[in-house]
């Protein structure tokens, strides 16, 4: 026998239909019968994907363009002498690589987390009995008997339910437990909808239930999104980008230095001797080699690293694990942030907001489970025992099975979150769980079902004095068993018009996205023993409305705020209702006028063309699917924005995997979002992201600031170096002096530069361009002006001193103004907009300059060193011709910011 594992809609088979298909029975499958199935389909797990071996990851790091330039330098390094030099390149390139590493062999692991989440074992009817069989071994045709606390670990067509709650938050993203129903639906009907349906990776948390498996394995609502994460296109992040360009200008500075010193200098001697000699031939190409390993700042891809893992470590202090390296400068990109609701922009925790009793509304402060907040009243009102205020709270504390509890100062819930907000809110008007179950007793009720949409408790009273019967349901279904209202402690008729004005200010709390109930209460004889439906549930007297919802976070909200007017998107999806969504988003000052808002089955019927017309206009999704969150991040991402994504659940993986910067929840967050994502949130805080986001910006700054400050420095020791030798003058430096130069300038200094604080304006300008160049406008002015300036000055220094007091003198010269001039171009790179004025040195790069100078002082005072480096002993005049010109370059530096912040209207003033 052979049956195919159809994707069918299941959901709207009836049960006889759903039994013929798979050809089997109320009573589950024979064991043999199992067996045979098993074997087609295979066992009920997520396939697992190829790993990568460690050895190809590893090599992937020597990838980059920069890191093969840098390892044609350590070669050509060794090949002229230059022993200490390759081995100074080796070390850093080791260094890079390695870090890089680490980083990507934790990386790639979403399906075995998906593997883990699967139950390892569930109920099924073999036989027609009960066996508990690991669920690995669950096959199409079982059928499964499910129970409070179980994980489901396949999808299922429900057939026998008794009060039925799953939560399918981490698939759907609906933010509460949904009570399944065995009604038919629609063959469309959208997956969240799906009420008679139980899904893989979801939990049962309230009652029972039995269910014939439809599909397992991959076949499964999980499955596919396994296959959406596995094929996922990781693409190359703006700062991979911006290395590779960086490698390939400074290739091409290389090359174009190596080939004009060897051809100029070439010509030059054939045209003043009439011949060349192949010693001097070797000794050119030598030379112009060297000169083109000096054009490389070697240090560049290890303070990259660096710096990233310094920001790594400052965002994670700051509840945002990144997990991906180059990441970290990516967020500084952000443009459009797609986030899940639930959790993320709100506190993921119901909570009362309002309340209607008495005839006047009272708005409730506080947001959670902490039971910290006060009842705000529209009038004056008296909340002693008897009046609607009061039974309203008992109500809520006796009419549910939820239990307020507190652990390390951390409040949580117990049960169903709608009775845990109910119980928080009677806590806050002054009533205590404990204290009021022990005084009022339940000793009977009527459960909670879909077909009655309400739920009914008996309690004893004190002193013998009649039962009482709290009802909770939803605000139309109580209404129809109400007679009378509790009006000021006493007990009134209820009224056509007190009805409708009830009902008018439940319509308008639902439409403020409130879910609502309706409370009410009776008293019965204290005789009464049987508790039936129709004695309880009629002529009851109504006490009140509870709004609840989940609330913005109100840091959530400043962060919205604070993203607008940086020019980031903020861009919500939910599983939630549209009116819910859109009325959260309003709060969150993310839905403005003239926006629209889209909900899944809305979206579907869209082309992808269709769509990204309109995708900038959205700014809410409601009632979402995976597939859906995929199709919103590819739009945005073909409109060429830098998109980040965040989720929680299983359903989010595929979006957050495509997304440029992937976000998962740390405390909420299934481990497969968290392993298909770039950066962990350890917090779930949508402010949390703001705060990466600026860190990011900071890292891309620093970034500029010491690629500035080193090719720079480079650039004026080619022009200089090359320059001479090109007019047939003796080498102004010697390669040992060059070195040290290069490792004084391109070490502590840069590394300075790499974490020095961000600028005042780093979150008041829009985000930078993913596609813009690391050579911005500043950047080449920087590159091309101080080298046209300091480049003259500095020859005419050498030229002169090597005329007066000849070549030692002029070397010694050279040396100490270039290390001094570097390092003031470090104090001013500190900033490239501001000047030192505006922005001073931190206390770090003033550091890394002092010990450069002291070592220097040191090091030229000691005979054997000078003697090694080439250099006299400074005069007094050497070192005040090295301060001139470096309050020269200082003024030259800080007149250049002047003029680029006159030149852009849109730049801060320096």
């Amino acid at each position: 026998m052979k049956i195919k594992m159809e994707q069918k809609a299941w959901h709207s088979m009836d049960i006889e239909e759903v039994l013929s298909s798979l050809e089997t029975s109320l009573n589950g499958l024979t064991e043999e019968e199992a067996g045979l199935r098993l074997r087609r389909f295979g066992l009920n797990e997520i396939e697992a994907e190829k790993r990568p071996h460690p050895l190809r990851i590893l090599l992937s790091q020597f990838k980059s363009v920069l890191i093969i330039i840098l390892l044609f330098a350590t070669v050509f390094s060794a090949i002229i002498g230059e022993t200490i030099d390759a081995i100074v390149i080796l070390i850093i390139i080791a260094a890079s690589a390695g870090l890089g590493f680490i980083q990507e062999y934790r990386a790639e692991r979403a399906l075995e987390s998906l593997k883990k989440m699967l139950s390892p074992t569930i109920t099924v009817l073999r036989n027609g009995e009960a066996d508990e069989i690991p669920s690995s071994r669950l096959v199409p045709g079982d059928v499964v008997l499910l129970e409070a606390g179980d994980r489901i670990p396949a999808d299922a067509r429900l057939f026998e339910i008794a009060n039925l709650k799953v939560d399918e938050s981490s698939l759907t993203g609906e933010s509460v437990p949904v009570t399944k129903v065995l009604d038919l639906f629609s063959p469309d009907t959208y997956l969240a909808d799906r009420g008679n349906m139980v899904f893989s990776g979801t939990t049962v948390t309230y009652g029972r239930g039995k269910a014939i498996v439809t599909a397992t394995g991959m076949a499964t609502e999980f499955g596919k999104i396994a296959k959406e994460v596995t094929v996922a296109v990781q693409e190359k992040t703006p700062l991979e980008r911006r290395t590779e360009e960086i490698g390939k200008w400074l290739g091409t500075i290389s090359l174009g230095v190596c080939f004009t010193v060897a051809v100029l200098s070439i010509i030059r001697e054939y045209l003043l001797e009439g011949f060349l000699e192949s010693a001097f031939l070797l000794e050119i190409v030598m030379f112009a080699v060297a000169l083109a390993v000096a054009a490389v700042p070697e240090a560049l891809p290890a303070i990259v690293t660096g710096t990233l893992a310094i920001g790594m470590r400052e965002m994670a202090r700051r509840n945002a694990l990144v997990r991906k390296m180059a990441a970290v400068e990516t967020l500084g990109s952000t443009t459009v942030i797609c986030t899940d609701k639930t959790g993320t922009l709100t506190k993921g925790e119901m909570t009362v907001r309002r309340i209607y009793v008495d005839g006047q509304t009272i708005e409730v402060t506080g947001v959670g489970y902490e039971p910290k907040g006060e009842l705000r009243f529209e009038k004056s009102y008296t909340k002693s025992d008897g009046t609607a205020l009061s039974l309203l709270a008992k109500a809520s504390i006796l009419c549910s099975d939820a239990k307020l509890e507190e652990k390390d100062g951390e409040w949580y819930i117990r049960g169903d979150p709608t009775e845990g907000a109910m119980i928080v809110f009677a806590e806050k008007a002054g009533f205590h769980q404990e204290d009021t179950r022990c005084e009022y007793p339940r000793i009977g009720e009527l459960p909670f079902s879909s077909e009655r949409k309400r739920m009914s408790t008996v309690h004893a009273q004190p002193e013998g004095r009649k039962k009482m019967v709290f009802m909770k349901g939803a605000p139309e279904v109580v209404l129809e068993r109400c007679a009378y209202i509790n009006e000021e402690g006493s007990t009134g008729k209820l009224t056509e018009g007190w009805r409708q004005e009830i009902l008018s200010v439940s319509e308008k709390m639902a439409a403020d996205a409130l879910r609502v109930l309706s409370l009410a209460y009776k008293e019965i004889s204290e005789a009464t023993i049987d508790f039936h439906e129709e004695d309880l549930e009629e002529d009851l007297t109504f006490l009140g409305l509870i709004g609840m919802m989940d609330p913005p976070r109100e840091e959530a909200i400043h962060a919205v705020r604070v993203s607008k007017e940086v020019g980031i998107r903020s861009i919500m999806m939910t599983g939630d209702h549209k009116l819910t969504a859109v009325a959260i988003a309003k709060e969150m000052e993310i839905f403005q006028e003239g926006d629209l808002a889209l909900t899944g089955s809305e979206l579907e019927g869209m082309s992808d063309e269709e769509f990204e017309q309109i995708v900038e206009k959205v700014t809410v999704y409601a009632r979402v699917s995976p597939i859906h969150k995929l199709k919103i991040v590819k739009a945005w991402k073909r409109k060429g924005e830098v998109v980040a994504m965040t989720g929680d659940g299983v359903n989010d993986a595929p979006a957050v995997k495509n997304a440029d910067i992937g976000i998962a929840m740390g405390v909420t967050g299934t481990d497969v979002t968290k392993e298909a994502s770039d950066m962990v949130l350890a917090d779930d805080n949508f402010a949390t992201i703001v705060k990466a986001i600026e860190k990011g910006r900071w890292i891309f700054d620093n970034i500029k600031k010491y690629l500035t400050y080193l090719l720079q420095c480079n650039l004026i020791e080619i022009i200089v170096i090359g320059g001479g030798v090109l007019l047939g003058l003796p080498l102004p430096l010697i390669p040992v002096q060059i070195l040290y130069i290069n490792l004084a300038t391109d070490g502590l200094p840069a590394l300075a530069l790499g974490v020095s604080p961000p600028d005042p304006d780093v979150m008041r300008r829009p985000p930078h361009d993913p596609k813009e160049s690391i050579f911005t406008r500043d950047v080449k002015a920087f590159l091309i002006t101080i080298p046209l300036v300091i480049s003259p000055i500095l020859f005419w220094i050498f030229l002169t001193s090597l005329l007066e007091e000849g070549l030692n003198v002029a070397r010694t010269d050279l040396f100490l103004v270039f290390i001094f001039f570097e390092l003031t171009v470090a104090l001013n790179c500190r900033s490239l907009s501001y000047t030192v004025f505006k922005v001073r040195p931190h206390r770090f790069l003033l550091l890394a300059i002092l010990w450069e100078v002291l070592l220097l002082s040191v090091l030229i005072s000691i005979p054997f060193v000078r003697e090694a480096f080439g250099i006299l002993l400074p005069s007094l005049r050497d070192v005040a011709t090295a301060i001139g010109i470096c309050l020269a370059a200082m003024v030259a530096l800080e007149l250049l910011k002047v003029s680029l912040a006159r030149q852009n209207p849109l730049s801060v003033k320096p």
